[in-house]
């Protein structure tokens, strides 16, 4: 079992930063692949960003278009988010996902857990 806990979300101007959080704990995170995905009010749930377990392999949505990087630090148990460039469409709930494959994915029915999410606002 993993338990998986995001953090650093809020509201944040069109243009800004933010940096979310995943910390996993209850099993060796270093072999778990790691994807962030989002999910908006009455929309899909869409990839976002995935990393495999070494961390030097990274996926990205188009849409990302170079504003995102994913990183994890195996030390910490920690997947990173780095945003920037916020736009209002990016607006939504972000959630972490663990992989027990270890290569990251960009299809969400290849992740076995996920975090309760941590919510994004981007507005002026």
């Amino acid at each position: 079992q993993v338990q998986l806990v995001e953090s650093g979300g809020g509201l944040v101007q069109p243009g800004g930063s933010l940096r979310l959080s995943c910390a996993a704990s209850g099993r060796t995170f270093s072999r778990l692949g790691m994807g962030w995905f989002r999910q908006d009010s009455g929309k899909e749930r869409e990839f976002v960003a995935a990393i495999n377990r070494s961390g030097d392999l990274a996926y990205y949505a188009d849409f990302v278009n170079g504003r995102f990087t994913i990183s994890r630090d195996n030390a910490k148990n920690t997947v990173y988010l780095q945003m920037r460039n916020l736009e209002s469409e990016d607006t939504a709930d972000y959630y972490c996902a663990a992989d027990s494959v270890g290569q990251g994915s960009s299809d969400y029915r290849d992740y076995a857990y996920w975090g309760q999410g941590t919510q994004v606002i981007v507005s002026s």
